[in-house]
């Protein structure tokens, strides 16, 4: 594509490059090695979660030089750019965890201010941590200038003893340690070959989860999402979406077009059918948000209910990311959904084309046994569950990937924790009783603030072989690598009243992911007289940025979003 011929009058790079008024603002361009028809051309930021935090995000500094030489291949200019990320996977289990989810809000917000404020005319995104993918397509959706998102790619496979681990095999060994059926020797030699590569979590936890979601919205390059970082295609990947953009600028493709209603379904239609992260759940409203689109909780749960689980990942299943890659990637998947009927095939994409167009060419590969044909599935209804009754009136969300089905229902006592470090005490020294439902609460969006996630403490649980036996809910969230019977997302929140507060040890509590039900055995009349009771209680988050999350931050069910969205947009970015 010859960016040449394209029109910059209607483009936002007008404003900085564009007139006599402008030569000030081109002499910093000019400062920075531009040529004066690379000034003319259209802007492309090339924005990346680069840092050194972790493994997820150490390789895209190098993928964004692919990037950039695609760009300028097609004649666009490219302008690279870094935001933040959180790592999960450091930040579990201590109070850096409440920095999670707040940074996907930092990571749109700030690629929204560095695109306004420098007036790029596109966006290529790359992410690799679990809120730094949702965090860079909502920026997409909010300018709504041409965008494709690109996954940094996941961590290969660990090799312990002939057996092949993830990150998640750590966590459940610290309860294996803590009941002692793994030495201090045991651990240290699996804590150095668990993580063997750059890249996010290999398994279908919350990055691969959306990077999933990528390809079957649309965002991404079809098979981009699927090759692990070290992979050299990468690079081409990379390449390919520099070039691509320059085409959707010419065309007027924009995140919008891309992003619908339809393109929603389609997303939590492969995160059911993956068996994916119940983070899925919170990030797809909050894309969606940005669109106008009204797309909540029970939207979500909706399309999970009638869709299959047919890949078999890990938590719940064999294989690992790479492995859904080598055998035909999420083409593959996505390719028998939309043939029988799971998906929408007349969404457009950022290739240019519908869905249906793209996959148009994928044969099915029978020589794996990864993904089940849609039409044979490993159970009949997906593997993530949405849950509602009187203990959370605004929804739940439970992952059943896995799961036996006379494992999805569960009724026991509660014993009620108010954080999480107070039950994870309690499990690392066993102070709780097999058959209980292990309650922790004000950890949601507000209360946290910043719904940390409760990996260190469920890992824990399953370590010690009580990952069925016990069932665990929260107002916080669970990771992607969770997996027993653990209920995340209960809305209300504790620390607005919710239901979930109001419970008390030994309340019986009822959970049935088979009809989608979470109750506490109390009247109305009983819930209503312990609410006049409850007091709001303060949160540590008194100043700075949790605090300020805090004010602004919704319901867990509408994407815990912090702003009013498309809905209340008088204009976008783009049309500036």
């Amino acid at each position: 594509m010859d960016a040449r011929v394209i029109d910059k009058s209607k483009l936002p790079s007008r404003h900085v490059t564009v007139g006599p008024a402008r030569a000030p603002h081109r002499s910093y361009l000019y400062a920075m090695g531009l040529t004066k028809e690379q000034i003319a051309q259209p802007l492309v930021g090339v924005a990346t979660c680069w840092n050194e935090a972790a493994p997820c995000n150490i390789s895209l500094m190098r993928q964004a030089q692919a990037v950039k030489k695609g760009v300028a291949a097609a004649n666009g200019t490219p302008r690279e750019f870094c935001t933040i990320t959180v790592t999960d996977g450091i930040a579990m289990g201590h109070q850096g965890m409440k920095a999670s989810l707040p940074s996907r809000e930092v990571i749109a917000d700030s690629v929204e201010l560095t695109m306004r404020g420098h007036s790029y005319d596109a966006l290529v995104g790359m992410a690799g941590c679990d809120k730094s993918l949702p965090g860079m397509m909502m920026a997409m959706v909010r300018l709504n200038v041409p965008s494709i998102f690109i996954y940094g790619g996941s961590i290969l496979p660990g090799s312990f003893r002939g057996r092949q681990v993830t990150v998640q095999d750590l966590f459940e060994a610290v309860g294996k340690y803590s009941v002692g059926e793994m030495s201090d020797e045991d651990l240290t030699e699996l804590e150095q070959v668990a993580c063997p590569s750059a890249g996010a979590c290999g398994a279908q936890f919350t990055a691969n989860t959306m990077a999933t979601v990528s390809e079957a919205m649309g965002l991404a390059l079809p098979y981009s999402a699927g090759a692990p970082a070290p992979y050299e295609i990468r690079d081409r990947f990379c390449a390919a979406a520099g070039e691509q953009i320059m085409d959707l600028i010419a065309k007027n493709i924009r995140p919008r077009d891309i992003v619908t209603r339809k393109s929603l379904e389609n997303a939590a239609t492969v995160v059911a059918a993956s068996g994916g992260s119940t983070n899925a759940a919170l990030h797809l409203p909050a894309i969606a948000h940005e669109a106008g689109i009204k797309f909540d909780l029970f939207d979500v749960a909706e399309i999970f209910k009638r869709t299959p689980y047919i890949a078999d990942l890990k938590p719940g299943g064999r294989y690992v990311a790479k492995d859904l890659f080598e055998v035909g990637g999420i083409p593959l998947l996505m390719k028998t959904l939309l043939d029988h009927g799971f998906m929408h095939g007349d969404c457009m994409t950022v290739t240019g084309r519908t869905m249906a167009e793209n996959l148009a060419s994928v044969k099915w590969n029978d020589d794996q046994d990864v993904v089940y044909p849609a039409n044979t599935p490993i159970t009949p209804t997906g593997g993530v569950v949405g849950l509602k009754g009187n203990l959370a009136p605004e929804g739940a969300i439970v992952k059943v990937a896995g799961m036996a089905t006379d494992k999805q229902v569960f009724r026991g006592p509660a014993r009620c924790f108010d954080g999480e470090e107070a039950c994870f005490e309690a499990v690392s020294t066993r102070r709780y009783e097999e058959g209980e439902v292990l309650v922790i609460r004000y950890e949601g969006p507000r209360g946290g603030p910043g719904m940390r996630e409760m990996l260190s403490t469920t890992a824990a649980l399953y370590g010690q072989g009580m990952g069925d036996k016990v069932a665990l809910i929260t107002d916080g969230r669970f990771s992607g690598a969770t997996r027993g019977f653990c209920i995340g997302h209960v809305g209300p929140e504790a620390a607005i009243g919710g239901p979930i507060g109001l419970i008390r040890d030994g309340d019986i509590i009822a959970i049935d992911a088979i009809k989608g039900t979470i109750d506490v055995e109390l009247s109305d009349e009983e819930l209503a007289r312990r609410l006049s009771e409850w007091k709001p209680r303060e949160t540590s988050a008194t100043s700075g940025y949790l605090w300020k999350y805090a004010q602004t931050v919704g319901p867990a069910r509408d994407g815990a979003v912090t702003h009013p969205g498309g809905a209340a947009e008088k204009e976008t970015y783009a049309d500036v």
